[in-house]
């Protein structure tokens, strides 16, 4: 198991800082754990297991986040 930081989750997605949390507030993205008192890193397999869900929905065209992915 390996604990990844915000850049390698920016860097693994693709998303924007803004939208992991925004994301992680929303419920649809994996939550951080807590490294001490001002840091956070995610689970890597959480977060390549979010990116394989958005491959697949991609593919049988389901909709996230209010848009079509086809």
């Amino acid at each position: 198991m390996r604990i990844i930081r915000l850049k390698e989750v920016i860097d693994s997605t693709g998303l924007a800082r803004s939208t992991v949390y925004k994301y992680v507030a929303e419920g649809s993205f994996p939550k951080p754990v807590s490294l001490g008192d001002r840091s956070v890193g995610w689970v890597e397999s959480e977060v390549h297991e979010w990116v394989l869900a958005r491959i697949e929905e991609r593919d049988r065209g389901e909709v996230f986040s209010g848009k079509v992915i086809a």
